[in-house]
C-alpha cells in the first residue's frame, strides 16, 4: 500500500486524505518560517557583538547563514511532500509564499547588510561610509521586494514560458528562484566562516552581487528547475555515484563544495542565456 492510500480517509466518498494529512507539509512550512526567524535573531545578535567589539559575531552570523541554508532544504520537501500525499491546496501555496518571504528574503537582506556592510573599517573617510551605508540600505531592500516580486509572479503566471525556452520536455524556472538567491548569500557567509566583511571595496562587490541577484529573480531567463526528478524512475549508475560524490563533498568540505553549488546554479542561468545570444548571432551570420 502506498503512503496516498495509507492516507486516505475510509469514510470519504470521494477518498480525500484524511485531515491529519494535510498538517504534514505545513508542518515543514512552519519550520521553514522558524528557520528564518532564527537567521534574522542570529544576525541580531552577532551585529550586536561586533559593535560591541566582542567575540562571537562570527558564530552568530554562520548560524544565520545555516539556518537559510537548512531553510532552502525544508522548502524543497514541503511541495514535494504535499504532492506525494495529495495533499496540496490553495492555503499550502500561500503559507509557502509567506515562508519564503521570511526566509529566502527578509533573512538574508538582514544579513547581507549587517554582515557585508555594517561592519566596514571605520578608518575610511566618513562620506564614503556614509555613502556605502546608503547603498547597502537600499540594495538590500531592492533584494528582498525582487524576491517577493518574484514569489508573485510564480503565484500568478500559470505555465510561464522563459524567455530562452528550452526542451520542451523539461521543466523550468522563469528566473532565478528566490531559495537559490537566498542560498548564494548564506553560500557566501558560511564559506568565510562569518567573519563580517571590513575592507570597503569588498562590501562593494558584494552589493553588486546582490544587485545581480535581484536582477536574475525578475528576470525571463531559464533556470533549470529539479521539480522535474522522479525518484522512481530508473537512472544510470553513473549518477548515483556523482550523488554519492556529493554529498561525500559537502559532508568533508561543506564550505568551498556549498559555495561551488551556489554559483555553478547562479551562473547556469547566465551561461544559458549568453550561450542562446550567441547561437542567435552565429546563425543570422552565416
Amino acid at each position: 500500500m502506498g503512503i496516498r492510500d495509507r492516507l486516505i480517509d475510509p469514510r470519504s466518498p470521494d477518498r480525500r486524505p484524511r485531515r491529519v494529512a494535510y498538517a504534514l507539509p505545513t508542518l515543514f512550512t512552519a519550520g521553514n518560517i522558524f528557520l528564518g526567524y532564527l537567521s534574522i535573531l542570529r544576525s541580531f545578535n552577532g551585529a550586536m557583538l561586533a559593535g560591541s567589539g566582542a567575540a562571537g559575531a562570527s558564530e552568530h552570523f554562520t548560524i544565520a547563514a545555516e539556518a537559510i541554508g537548512a531553510a532552502v532544504f525544508l522548502d524543497g520537501l514541503d511541495g514535494r511532500i504535499a504532492r506525494m500525499t495529495n495533499t496540496t491546496s490553495d492555503f499550502g501555496r500561500e503559507m509557502d509564499s509567506l515562508a519564503d518571504v521570511v526566509s529566502f528574503g527578509i533573512a538574508p537582506a538582514v544579513l547581507a547588510f549587517a554582515w557585508g556592510v555594517q561592519f566596514v573599517d571605520a578608518s575610511i573617510a566618513e562620506g564614503i561610509r556614509s555613502h556605502l551605508f546608503r547603498a547597502g540600505y537600499f540594495i538590500a531592500f531592492l533584494f528582498l521586494l525582487c524576491g517577493a516580486a518574484r514569489l508573485a509572479r510564480f503565484n500568478v503566471q500559470k505555465n510561464p514560458v522563459p524567455k530562452n525556452p528550452g526542451n520542451p520536455h523539461r521543466k523550468y524556472f522563469v528566473g532565478l528562484p528566490i531559495p537559490a538567491a537566498a542560498g548564494m548569500v548564506c553560500a557566501v557567509v558560511f564559506a568565510v566562516g562569518g567573519r563580517p566583511l571590513a575592507w570597503w571595496p569588498l562590501s562593494v562587490v558584494w552589493l553588486a552581487l546582490l544587485l545581480l541577484l535581484g536582477f536574475l529573480m525578475v528576470c525571463t531567463w531559464r533556470y533549470y528547475s529539479f521539480k522535474g526528478i522522479n525518484l522512481s524512475k530508473p537512472y544510470t549508475p553513473l549518477l548515483f555515484v556523482l550523488v554519492g560524490g556529493l554529498i561525500y563533498g559537502i559532508w568533508n568540505w561543506p564550505q568551498p563544495v556549498l559555495l561551488a553549488m551556489a554559483v555553478a546554479y547562479v551562473a547556469s542561468g547566465i551561461a544559458i542565456r549568453i550561450g542562446g545570444i550567441v547561437r542567435r548571432r552565429l546563425r543570422r551570420a552565416r
